[in-house]
């Protein structure tokens, strides 16, 4: 059954239109191949898809440039000369702009200022002062941030100060002192916890034939200072 003619017209669908450029541009770099081979030709072909991807066709024994150059050859154009005028003009601009902007910073550093009249000379005061307005606030804003989270840093660690004698106190057995026993042996540190004035955590340790505090043999004391 023959087919039947195709519509030459856009193809909406991407995917379709993709694929549709895909196999005609094989077959179209087939046939290129092919006419190089039977006849001897040089071929060229540059392509690029809606994606602005790049595909090229060459003969094996030619160069895209060498092509260019047997195309301006045979018609009397020079394409070359007027691509190389028009990268020479964009070089010129940024030249001159990369001047202004050396002229520029140098003026701001104080220097290449006989050139400027007054009023150059009062904008560019104005600019100065407009630019370390700008860098205090910064800088200022910097600074604050820097109190701030030393500020956080700080509240966390009063509550942990807090949460600790609160917890402390909360195991005392005594309203001027209490003494947390860690099993009658005395061979794990022992701690006493006094309530008033300047608050101390005492670390005691005894060996287990001596419950005498003031023994002083065998014993082990050991003062630790609470954070204030």
């Amino acid at each position: 059954m023959a087919r039947g003619k195709i519509q030459i017209k856009r193809i909406e669908n991407s995917t379709n239109r993709q694929v549709t450029y895909s196999k005609r541009r094989n077959g179209l770099f087939k046939k290129a191949n092919e006419l190089t081979v039977l006849c001897d030709a040089k071929v060229s072909i540059i392509m690029f898809s809606s994606t602005g991807k790049l595909h090229e066709f060459i003969s094996p024994a030619a160069t895209t440039k060498g092509m260019l150059d047997q195309y301006q050859r045979a018609l009397g154009v020079d394409i070359w000369t007027t691509h190389y005028e028009k990268m020479q003009d964009h070089l010129k601009k940024l030249k001159e702009i990369n001047r202004n902007l050396q002229k520029q910073i140098m003026q701001r550093m104080g220097e290449c200022l006989n050139d400027l009249e007054f009023e150059q000379m009062r904008a560019l005061d104005d600019e100065m002062d407009n630019a370390v307005r700008i860098i205090r606030e910064r800088k200022n804003q910097v600074i604050s941030n820097q109190i701030e989270r030393h500020k956080k840093k700080v509240r966390n660690v009063e509550e942990i100060h807090r949460n600790l004698l609160h917890a402390f106190q909360e195991r005392e057995e005594d309203p001027q002192y209490g003494l947390v026993d860690n099993g009658g042996d005395y061979e794990s540190p022992a701690v006493i916890g006094f309530p008033t004035g300047g608050s101390r955590i005492f670390a005691l340790r005894l060996q287990p034939n001596y419950h005498n505090l003031h023994s002083g043999t065998g014993s082990d004391l050991t003062t630790f200072h609470l954070l204030e």
